[in-house]
């Protein structure tokens, strides 16, 4: 390798002595050695090092300018091949090379000192080489930057500056950062422009590393610079810096904004247009990197803004603008424009001013979601009104704020829309609502522009107003049509403008009723069916999903009744199916547009099938070839259903022989979406078509149901039984083949699941149930019920879980509803089991939830044993036993209350076994029906009242629970008295209480409250958050060490305290955004991220949702967060903890990661110096590095398993 490299050398050093004729030779030698410096392997002696390191330093002196650039290249690898003291020789050549006459070498040198640099190793490496460098350079930069004798040279130096700034922001170049700045101050009043404009972006790097002494020096600089305002050219200059420093460094800059925006302000109001932009430009940086610190300027903000976006001196929008004649107006005035000869359009520079007024509002609508209503009050009517804006790019700046505003309207939805809030009148949805007639007009004058870009603004913003008001243009959809239709047939229209034009109509039909658009169909059908017909895949492709949409409207299936006044769909059916099955038919076009070909015409069938009795058999056909690919299958799969749930019950016969079976060997596939979409198609086809499913088209779909039935995909077992109850119903015959098949033993190990709940066990009860009503041999209610009961029974395998025990219960309880005859001997032989003293405590556990399941649905008191049965199970050894009889008597009960309810609340008024029987009583409260419980209301209230004053704490919680529940049965009577029993009668009193339960029990249903009721607390967050954010802190006082043994433990009693603290505030996060200040909530957040291991966890995850709701909020304290993070991830266990230890410092390593992730999702994150730092230490560390990819990934495929099942 090293003789290859010096033969190279060789040859470029014979090739100098022959120039003219060795010229091509050099330059592939040279070609050759950049390869050769590129491979990993390669290794260099001193001496090689030497010849190499002289030789391209030379031939960036070459006449040939490519030969230059190659030796460029060279520097790259190089720089990381060769010792130090060779990078200081390059370094140093490259240095004085800059300041050459020649020009040439000049700019090659400069391109070669960036290369350099952008090689170094980074500072978190360890490297010295980096610093060395950098010192090196840095000297010689400062000196060629304030000679200011050749302005290229400085251009160049200054360039490199801010690059090396830019790159190592860490404490590499602190010692210099003093002369750095000395150098760089007075280039910010040179008569070059362009120097200037590079000194001010290194002073923007330069403030994200600096030390304090040093910003504080340069913000005094520019404060009495701007006080002096000596010349408009230098003051246009230092407000500009300012605004780099504020975008670079909002954090620091923050503390100075009361002594600049005071100065900024006064500049607004000079008469000079590029000063103002500059001024504008400052202010939405100050609003954007220090929200907390401009909050009070904000309404000056708002309110100059406002001033200038309408500032248009050269203008004169008069009256018969207003006019539908608008268009003339504007012809008329190009032509008056084009007679003028004093003044021309280019002079104008206050469109500049304009397009920063709405930039800066579009910043502060962004920043400030707590004045929505404000924004709606005063933004909102006037950006409405500069829709009319003649400057194009300034009118995309003003619909892109109106966006924003949009936007931010939509994650307060939520309580926006809450039927309870107590806040009703104007909110900013209602607001909104009352301008929509204004800003349709608005926009029903720009629809008809010339400009395509105006045009898409339009669409943008409908889509948007549609998505947060859905609904809300049935009245002026009159208007719009044609302003849409226009775009579409405009020949001038560009791809882009169609596609947003067609996803514009689409989410407005989606949005708004079908009868709103029947008078326009007409005119839609035309353009939508060319569309569909364009060559460009993306235009036919929204086309298609306007067209699915199109047949809902034309015929919608909710009224299929054919009265007088409905619409007549028959003229547009021929065109919409001709233009689709133009698209279905042919193979070589996109994947999408096959896609939503298949959906379209899938719904096309659904809702007009019967209109089309000659086409339908050959699309048929076309279906059953697309549902043979494996790239269209699942979208076929889809359209089949829709089409066989189709109240118009289409002829699918003739396809089904094929289908069925194709459709059986999709449920092997390992795709999940496909298997679920499947089994959904199945269940349908057995439905509505179960006279043509054949037995042996059955059997092959049941042939493939066992994998599917495990606790490994809960969802994909729901839709499985789901399909055999469907089965029991259309094929009873089907199911004899189950008694001794895999079906059945998977159905049995899924009863015996913990992981069945939900609808998965309400799927198989009612599998269950519809199974035993076939009354198939082997599969009759006794021998289900000794497959179900058999293993408990014979203890041949124990069930590990008590949810198994529940399930097997609910299930023969759902047997005995089916076959009631059934019921009284199984009842009683139940009672036997728990009687019998030999009986096993499972088979007394599963017997009494036995009866607990059958008694609430049938009448138990004919059995006279049964009380007496339970209450002496009460006194069992084995506590599962005593918990499942109280919740089998409370279960019982619900089934007949006038005969079990007095004789509970008998038993608890003279019965020891208070906490069990009130369980029976919660049981009762929680599952009867509130007309039977009313009449017992108040003996049950009386009793309850009497059992608060308990000293068993778990007595107490359970009373806690009962009248919760029973207060909602009639809470006009119960919430008064209720609220009387608190001490003070007012709950927010006991946020102060000063027992440390009472405070967190009172945290613990605030919290409840903000998740489920958000509005009945949004009105007294100013209250109740500094007490909130109080309970956060750590109490040393509360802090004990107790002695086990020869160890010492620490116990921290205020730990619950805090945990119910932080909770509420993650809850917060979701349902009262907008009334929090996000960066005292940020404090907190903070203190917690150095807090216990579950608060830790808590504020991780909080830190990962501000990071999407909040970005310039975290942004701004990204460098206090990071520092916590870092901590986490790199703390050690001790090596002789035990395994716990090390499990939980994994999670929370995984945890701390996860937010980092959500972090760097933010813009501009990567930016920040301890950030990218972190970065580094994480790439260089092989563990976080692991966890960071397999966090990311799980992110990414996240995001595409949403999709694929949505």
């Amino acid at each position: 390798m090293i003789l290859s490299i010096n033969r190279l050398v060789d040859v470029i050093d014979r090739a100098g002595l022959f120039e003219r004729w060795l010229r091509r030779e050099k330059f592939m030698a040279t070609n050759d050695l950049m390869t050769e410096l590129q491979k990993d392997s390669i290794k260099l002696d001193d001496d090689s090092e030497r010849k190499v390191v002289r030789m391209i330093l030379k031939l960036l002196e070459d006449k040939n300018g490519e030969v230059q650039n190659l030796a460029v290249k060279c520097l790259g690898p190089l720089v990381s091949k060769v010792k130090e003291y060779q990078v200081e020789t390059i370094v140093d050549t490259l240095c004085t090379n800059m300041l050459s006459d020649k020009e040439q070498l000049r700019d090659i040198s400069s391109i070669g000192l960036k290369t350099v640099i952008g090689e170094l190793p980074p500072a978190s490496s360890g490297s010295a080489l980096a610093a060395s460098v950098c010192k090196k350079i840095t000297g010689r930069l400062t000196s060629a930057i304030a000679k200011q004798e050749d302005v290229s040279v400085q251009l160049e130096a200054l360039d490199i500056m801010a690059d090396m700034l830019c790159r190592y922001t860490s404490c590499l170049l602190v010692n210099f950062h003093p002369s750095i700045l000395s150098c760089l101050l007075p280039q910010l009043t040179s008569p070059r422009l362009a120097v200037r404009k590079r000194t001010i972006m290194a002073l923007g790097h330069l403030v994200m590393s600096c030390g304090n002494l040093v910003f504080i020096d340069l913000i005094e600089h520019l404060l009495t610079e701007l006080g002096r305002n000596d010349n408009m050219s230098t003051t246009r200059t230092y407000i500009q810096c300012t605004a780099a420093i504020s975008r670079q460094a909002g954090h620091r800059i923050g503390e100075y904004l009361e002594k600049i925006i005071p100065l900024v302000v006064k500049f607004c109001n000079v008469d000079d247009d590029e000063l103002r932009e500059y001024c504008i430009q400052a202010f939405e940086s100050f609003v954007r990197r220090c929200p907390k610190e401009v909050y009070p300027h904000v309404s000056t903000v708002i309110s100059l803004c406002l001033r200038y976006l309408t500032y248009d001196p050269n203008y004169n929008f008069d009256d018969e603008d207003e006019d539908d004649n608008a268009m003339d107006a504007e012809q008329n005035d190009e032509d008056y424009q084009g007679s003028d000869d004093e003044y021309s359009d280019d002079d104008d520079m206050s469109w500049k001013v304009r397009r920063a007024a709405a930039k800066c509002l579009d910043a502060v609508v962004s920043t400030r979601h707590e004045m929505l209503p404000e924004f709606y009050r005063s933004v909102s009517p006037a950006l409405v009104c500069r829709f009319k804006e003649r400057e194009e790019n300034v009118k995309a700046d003003v619909f892109h704020a109106y966006l924003s505003l949009l936007k931010q309207t939509r994650p307060a939805q939520s309580w926006l829309a809450d039927p309870d809030a107590m806040e009703q009148g104007e909110t900013p949805l209602t607001m909104l609502q009352s301008q929509v007639p204004m800003i349709v007009k608005a926009l029903h004058k720009q629809l008809k522009e010339k400009s395509v870009k105006t045009r898409q603004c339009c669409f943008n913003m409908l889509t948007e107003l549609v998505n947060v008001l859905p609904g809300a243009l049935t009245t002026h959809i009159p208007v719009l049509i044609p302003g849409i239709i226009f775009s579409l047939n405009d020949k001038s229209s560009s791809s882009n403008l169609k596609i947003d034009a067609l996803a514009c109509l689409h989410v407005i039909m989606v949005t708004h009723p079908a009868h709103a658009f029947h008078a326009h169909v007409p005119a839609l059908v035309p353009p939508v069916v060319a569309c569909v017909g364009d060559p460009f895949y993306k235009i036919t492709s929204e086309a298609l999903l306007v067209t699915q949409q199109l047949v809902k409207v034309i015929r919608p299936l909710d009224n299929l009744s054919e009265s007088s006044d409905s619409f007549d769909p028959s003229p547009y059916i021929n065109d919409l199916f001709t233009c689709t099955i133009k698209r279905l038919k042919a193979a070589d076009i996109d994947q999408e547009v096959k896609e939503r070909a298949i959906s379209c015409m899938g719904q096309i069938i659904c809702n007009l099938g019967d209109r089309l009795p000659a086409e339908l058999p050959g699309t048929l056909l076309i279906f059953l070839e697309r549902l043979k690919n494996e790239i269209t299958r699942l979208t076929t799969v889809k359209a089949l259903t829709l089409i066989a749930g189709s109240p118009l019950k289409i002829d699918l016969r003739p396809v089904l022989p094929d289908a069925v079976p194709i459709l059986a060997s999709f449920l092997r596939k390992n795709q999940r979406a496909l298997k679920l979409c499947t089994l959904a198609a199945l269940d349908i086809l057995l439905r509505n078509y179960s006279s043509a499913v054949t037995p042996v088209m059955v059997d092959a779909v049941l042939a493939e149901l066992p994998p599917l039935i495990s606790e490994s995909d809960m969802h994909v077992s729901q839709m499985a039984l789901s399909f055999l109850s469907t089965l029991a119903v259309t094929h009873p015959s089907s199911l004899s083949q189950l008694s001794g098949g895999n079906i059945l033993q998977q159905l049995i190990a899924l009863v015996r699941s913990p992981l069945l709940q939900g609808g998965a066990l309400s799927a198989m009860l009612d599998f269950y149930q519809a199974l035993v009503a076939t009354e198939t041999a082997g599969l009759g209610y006794m021998d289900l019920l000794r497959m179900l009961t058999g293993p408990v029974y014979s203890q041949s395998a124990s069930l590990p879980h008590k949810q198994a025990y529940c399930s097997i219960a609910k299930c023969v309880a759902a047997l005995t509803r089916a076959c009631p005859d059934e019921g009284p001997a199984v009842v009683g032989q139940f009672i036997q089991d728990v009687k019998n003293s030999r009986s096993t405590d499972s088979i007394r556990l599963l017997a009494l939830l036995s009866l607990g399941e059958v008694g609430h649905h049938v009448d138990l008191s004919s059995q006279p044993e049964l009380k007496t049965v339970i209450l002496d199970a009460f006194s069992s050894s084995s506590e599962e036993v005593k918990s499942a009889a109280s919740y089998a008597l409370g279960s019982i009960a619900v089934g007949n209350l006038p005969e079990y309810l007095p004789f509970v609340l008998q038993e608890i008024s003279s019965s020891k076994r208070q906490y069990l029987l009130l369980h029976s009583l919660k049981e009762i409260i929680s599952s009867a029906s509130v007309s039977g419980l009313k009449p017992y209301v108040e003996s049950v209230w009386t009793l309850l009242l009497k059992h608060c004053e308990c000293q068993e704490e778990g007595t107490r919680n359970v009373v806690a629970e009962c009248l919760g529940k029973l207060t909602l049965i009639d809470p006009e009577t119960l919430l008064p008295r209720l609220k009387g029993y608190l001490l003070s009668g007012d709950f927010l009193k006991t946020l102060e209480d000063p027992d440390l339960n009472v405070r967190r029990v009172a945290l613990v249903t605030f919290n409840s409250a903000a998740h489920n009721k958000p509005s009945l607390i949004r009105e007294l967050l100013d209250s109740v958050l500094p007490q909130l954010y109080n309970e956060t802190k750590v109490r040393k006082e509360l802090i004990r060490e107790v002695e086990m043994g020869p160890f010492k433990h620490t116990v921290d009693d205020g730990l619950d305290l805090r945990k119910a603290a932080f909770e509420c505030m993650y809850t917060l996060l979701d349902s009262c955004l907008d009334r929090l200040d996000i960066f005292t909530f940020l404090n907190h957040v903070e203190d917690g991220l150095k807090d216990h291991y579950d608060i830790k966890m808590l504020t991780f995850l909080m830190l990962a949702r501000l990071s999407s709701l909040c970005p310039s909020a975290v942004l701004q304290r990204l460098d206090r967060l990071v520092e916590p993070l870092r901590a986490t991830c790199t703390t050690k266990v001790k090596a002789n903890s035990v395994k716990q230890e090390f499990e939980k410092q994994d999670e929370l390593k995984r945890s701390a990661m996860r937010a980092v992730v959500a972090l760097l999702t933010i813009p501009e994150a990567e930016k920040s110096p301890l950030m990218s730092e972190f970065q580094s230490q994480i790439s260089s560390n092989p563990e976080l590095a692991a966890i960071f990819e397999s966090i990311q990934r799980d992110s990414s495929s996240a995001n595409m398993e949403s999709m694929d099942t949505s």
